[in-house]
């Protein structure tokens, strides 16, 4: 069997999206036809995931942070953690918490984390990594 004919042929009947949308049945569907709603995805594919997220953070600190790699490696975490769940624009928001990183000024990056929205949005989680930023003092 021509298995790129065939993909060829799925991709034509079906297309490809890289955003969730609903398909001509109502199901949620991603990619070249794959109906999430009722398959959801392998742990292949949520691994793939994981690791794009992660390395689309790291590569974003990378630029943000001139000298990313140098930082504690407990700081790198921190700010992956918080790079990863606000996204690119959110948490470039945080400009005085990221002043105080590059400058290694713990306590100010502390009290910028603490100053915000999203430490009343997810206490648990920012206090968590706090504790991480302390630990580092």
């Amino acid at each position: 069997m021509d298995i790129r004919k065939l993909k060829s042929q799925l991709i034509q009947h079906e297309g490809k999206r890289n955003k969730l949308y609903e398909c001509s049945a109502g199901k949620m569907t991603i990619g070249i036809g794959h109906n999430i709603e009722d398959l959801g995805v392998s742990e292949a594919v949520i691994n793939l995931m994981f690791e794009e997220d992660i390395n689309g953070s790291i590569d974003d600190l990378a630029f943000i942070f001139d000298d990313f790699q140098s930082l504690p490696e407990t700081v790198q975490h921190v700010l992956i953690d918080m790079r990863f769940q606000l996204g690119p624009g959110r948490f470039r928001g945080f400009k005085k918490m990221i002043a105080a990183a590059k400058d290694g000024d713990w306590p100010e990056m502390i009290r910028q984390m603490k100053d915000s929205a999203w430490y009343q949005q997810v206490p648990n989680r920012a206090n968590n990594l706090i504790r991480m930023i302390e630990e580092v003092m």
